[in-house]
């Protein structure tokens, strides 16, 4: 065969490859403007790597934290099955189809092209940001009732996804091993769009995370957090210190609603240990074990992690839950400890602390945009190492 022809049969291929990657890049850039954009996108990503897994005759692969993921699946669908209403339980559980995201990435975003997919996040978080603080500052997006929500669709997936890119920006000021300015220019935008976004939640998971990245890097380096949030609230307007305040307010209204929905969820894991009441039914059996003092006659979700998990899917599923986090933090840390370049096994970390301490108070892991933006940032560390021999042989 002569050069001529390898070089032909190896161009298509090669273009293949490409157009997956750019594809994916496509992808994680609409996940903070466009939930419509990003649907669409990724179904011409997976499309595009399942070609490349024809053409290669390979089989998906992916870290080990997605076999809990799978099972995590299965146990969900065995939940809609047992649900009151089947068919709106498995209608709901097309999320699932998002899961497809890890090795999708795995395998399309390797070696160095894992940061390229990071820089990409970060570009486009730095212009949500900007939009946010447009909306606050000028179009008054600045109460309770209207928050800043960039370009997606409901403030609270906003001041989510923020708290990702803001982790993943801390991450590579604080480990990254070149090009420290692009982080940092953005990381003030990045603070005041989260800040003005009014989500709690967000602001928990962000101080967690941040000084999580700080005491890995230096132990000493997180007094540094202290200062930082003192600075903040000295320079925020009075409708960002009082909603700081009432957090610690038992008597918040909101406060006292998440209590109401424990106790509820609580009421739901006693008569549905096994398999939940089912997915998208916390809402129609909320008022059946809403306590008195709840403020929400009803509510669509219980506004934590755990508790939304157990009392939607049942036990068995929130410990099948516990073990992909277990899996998860286990893998993150060994790659942390072995990895020369240690940024992508630290954001990941970040971001997974992030999710769990702003999962608390939040359904984040519910929620389609921030998952799949998590799913993208704690699989690229995997991605980054990732030494398939088709990958090495396309290398090649």
């Amino acid at each position: 065969m002569t050069t001529t022809t390898m070089t032909a049969i190896a161009q298509p291929a090669f273009r293949l490859d490409r157009a997956a990657f750019w594809l994916l890049l496509a992808f994680v850039a609409s996940l903070q403007l466009s939930i419509a954009a990003a649907g669409i996108l990724l179904t011409a990503a997976l499309l595009a790597w399942a070609a490349v897994l024809v053409r290669d005759r390979t089989r998906p692969d992916a870290p080990s934290f997605m076999l809990p993921l799978a099972v995590y699946g299965a146990v969900t669908l065995v939940s809609a099955a047992f649900s009151s209403d089947p068919w709106a339980s498995f209608v709901d559980s097309k999320q699932l189809v998002l899961l497809l995201i890890v090795p999708m990435v795995y395998q399309v975003a390797r070696g160095r092209q894992a940061t390229l997919v990071l820089d990409t996040i970060l570009a486009v978080g730095a212009a949500s940001a900007a939009v946010g603080i447009v909306q606050y500052g000028v179009l008054h997006y600045d109460n309770l009732r209207l928050r800043p929500d960039g370009a997606l669709t409901h403030y609270m997936t906003y001041s989510g996804t923020l708290m990702l890119v803001l982790c993943a920006a801390v991450a590579r000021l604080v480990f990254g091993n070149r090009d420290r300015i692009w982080p940092a220019l953005i990381m003030p935008a990045l603070v005041v769009a989260l800040a003005v976004s009014l989500g709690r939640n967000a602001w928990v998971g962000a101080c967690v995370a941040i000084g999580l990245l700080l005491a890995l890097r230096d132990f000493r380096l997180t007094a540094l957090l202290p200062v930082a949030v003192a600075l903040v609230l000295a320079l925020a307007p009075d409708t960002i210190t009082s909603r700081v305040m009432s957090m610690f307010d038992l008597q918040d209204p909101s406060n006292r609603d998440r209590l109401a929905m424990l106790e509820a969820g609580s009421g739901m894991v006693r008569d549905h240990p096994l398999t939940g009441v089912g997915p998208a039914m916390i809402q129609g059996v909320y008022p059946q074990y809403r306590p008195d003092y709840a403020v929400q006659k009803v509510n669509p979700h219980l506004h934590n992690v755990p508790m939304q998990i157990a009392a939607e899917r049942g036990l068995p599923a929130l410990a099948v839950w516990a073990w992909f986090i277990a899996t998860l933090g286990t893998a993150l840390a060994r790659l942390f400890r072995r990895s020369q370049d240690r940024l992508l096994p630290a954001m990941a970390i970040a971001a997974t602390a992030a999710m769990l301490a702003a999962g608390l108070f939040e359904y984040n892991f519910g929620d389609s945009e921030f998952l799949m933006l998590f799913l993208v940032l704690i699989t690229l560390p995997f991605a980054a190492v990732n030494e398939s021999p088709a990958g090495a042989a396309r290398a090649a």
